[in-house]
């Protein structure tokens, strides 16, 4: 970074534009790299000031794929920044920024950066409906996604195919959320056990962790809409297999976040079953995801993860009271 900004001082913009803009690009994925792993903003602030002073002299006209690069470069820091902070202005740039690089990234000249473009695009429009409650924006990342895919294939691709799948995933989920919708999240479902055939635990622990979480979920909301405890029993499954992978000490409250889900899926299963044996797992469940999630830290969740240990608590006190 120091030596891009040294490099500026003598390299001008009136005596090299082009290399000064090359560099002024540099500079600001740099500063991304910076500042994705620092908790501020400041680092990805003078990122988006570098690639927009890059793209003074890197012009649509002059220099079109590398004009394109630098948007793409510009609408990853602002999403970002979008994802960190209140509101929708940074994640609507994002998108402008992306639907500009796909001008000049296009299918026929570059297919995989087209692709990975508009797997970008998508998650700025999935982050930006899920900020504003819309489902447009998530039905657009939903079309990003599924576009990205004809090109990301698991063959030429495998682990980036499995992100995708699971981004898609993901926007197929929220979709169902705000729509009400069961076939979005049996079409959720089914793009996290795409991801999960790339996403092993041997390639890609992360991934294989965060995907089963996701899968979870998905099956839970199916579960709790539909009769009978198959995919409540699905749920749990992908729950555990999550459960089995995460760190306690490095991720508290995702930790936590899966207990929660835990309990609920045993806690529905106990209900519709009978019997005590689900609703003491579900109770386990709750206490331990209480051990994180505490009042102090995040008062919200731990009052929503209280109510759901009373309910079960409840359920097993009057299920035990009539089998006496």
């Amino acid at each position: 970074m120091d030596a891009y900004r040294a490099a500026l001082t003598e390299l001008t913009r009136e005596r090299e534009p082009q290399r000064w803009a090359e560099t002024q690009n540099k500079l600001g994925l740099a500063l991304w790299r910076i500042g994705e792993r620092e908790a501020g903003t400041a680092r990805l602030e003078d990122a988006i000031a570098a690639y927009r002073a890059a793209l003074t002299e890197r012009t649509r006209e002059r220099v079109p794929l590398l004009w394109a690069i630098t948007e793409n470069n510009l609408g990853i820091a602002l999403s970002v920044i979008g994802g960190r902070e209140k509101g929708t202005a940074r994640l609507e740039e994002a998108v402008e920024a992306y639907r500009a690089a796909l001008m000049e990234r296009t299918r026929e000249r570059v297919p995989l950066q087209w692709a990975i473009t508009h797997n970008n695009l998508g998650m700025a429009l999935l982050r930006l409906g899920e900020r504003q409650g819309s489902t447009k924006p998530l039905g657009e990342a939903v079309e990003a996604f599924r576009t990205a895919l004809t090109e990301r294939t698991r063959e030429r691709e495998p682990l980036g195919w499995a992100q995708t799948q699971n981004n898609l995933g993901f926007a197929l989920a929220s979709l169902g959320e705000r729509e009400g919708n069961t076939m979005r999240f049996e079409e959720a479902g089914e793009a996290y056990r795409a991801a999960l055939t790339e996403r092993t635990r041997d390639r890609d622990l992360r991934g294989f962790t965060q995907t089963h979480a996701n899968l979870g979920l998905a099956l839970l909301r199916i579960g709790q809409r539909g009769g009978g405890t198959e995919r409540l029993e699905q749920a749990v499954e992908a729950y555990r297999a999550a459960l089995a992978e995460l760190s306690r000490q490095r991720e508290p409250l995702f930790w936590a976040a899966m207990q929660n889900g835990l309990g609920l899926a045993l806690w529905h299963i106990g209900e519709r079953e009978g019997g005590t044996a689900r609703l003491e797992e579900a109770v386990e469940a709750y206490r331990l995801a209480l051990t994180e999630r505490t009042s102090e830290r995040v008062p919200q969740l731990a009052a929503t993860t209280q109510k759901n240990l009373d309910a079960a608590l409840t359920a097993f006190s009057t299920e035990s009271e009539s089998r006496e």
